[in-house]
């Protein structure tokens, strides 16, 4: 397992000490909610991806962010530490009472971070919403955004809907922008470990150009090829930064749970 080490020293350095205490006022979401994005250590999981966000996708106190999938602040209650006056961060999410709790609990400490209802279906979040995300548009103008991620949103997600969204986010992030995605990526690797019985997921069954775990609920997790995924990053003019495997499947060395891809947006 990757070990960050550096993680306090640039914490330190570019965080605000009235920002961190302002942060520490934040209170922890409702366990239900918490439950909702995957249980497990509320702020330990937004302090490990703010890491990545730093370390893997190089994010500056300064960048325009966009947090796909906000959920109720688990990545954006760690970033009211480290951006600075003139960064600004954008969320939103399916599940209006998470999106409601970030607006009550966060934006009035922190103006700068704004939080949104995508009314979008979901067979396992959000089975009342009224668009198809595979014809949803991100309320944003293009290339608005410095650096844009997605925890834990594509493993949910079925190929259309998929497809849009990283349209969506070609189209909102600036060149040179970085995007950091999590995935079940499916390869010779992962596929062993899954034949050797490591793996969290099975991944048996193929739906719709992609693999799911369970019939009934499609979305509740979604693997994905890794060269399908790699031929849609180039068509949506992506360069392929960097990949790092997590341990879903049982792998011994990784960087997280999940797979984390980091894309750079063409110059032109």
């Amino acid at each position: 397992m990757l070990v960050f080490t550096k993680f306090k020293s640039l914490y330190s350095r570019f965080a605000g000490r009235q920002n961190i205490q302002d942060a520490n006022k934040i209170e922890t979401p409702p366990q239900r909610f918490i439950d909702l994005v995957g249980g497990g250590d509320f702020k330990a999981v937004g302090d490990e991806f703010l890491n990545h966000f730093i370390q893997l996708a190089q994010l500056s106190p300064d960048h325009r962010v966009l947090d796909i999938g906000c959920g109720t602040g688990r990545m954006a209650i760690p970033l009211t530490s480290f951006l600075s006056k003139k960064g600004s961060y954008e969320g939103f999410d399916i599940v209006r009472e998470m999106v409601t709790w970030c607006q009550k609990n966060i934006t009035p400490k922190f103006p700068k971070f704004r939080f949104k209802v995508a009314d979008v279906f979901n067979s396992l979040y959000e089975k009342n919403g009224i668009n198809k995300g595979e014809k949803f548009h991100f309320p944003f103008h293009d290339k608005e955004f410095d650096f844009i991620f997605l925890t834990s949103v594509f493993t949910h997600m079925l190929p259309d809907e998929m497809e849009n969204y990283l349209a969506e986010i070609s189209r909102t992030i600036r060149p040179g922008g970085k995007c950091l995605i999590t995935y079940f990526i499916l390869n010779e690797s992962s596929l062993k470990c899954i034949l050797d019985q490591k793996s969290t997921f099975q991944f048996k069954h193929q739906y719709q150009g992609c693999f799911i775990d369970q019939v009934d609920v499609p979305e509740a997790a979604v693997g994905y090829e890794e060269e399908k995924i790699k031929s849609l990053f180039a068509k949506y003019s992506f360069i392929l930064d960097s990949i790092h495997y997590g341990n879903w499947c049982g792998r011994k060395e990784y960087v997280s749970f999940q797979d984390i891809i980091i894309l750079k947006k063409k110059d032109s």
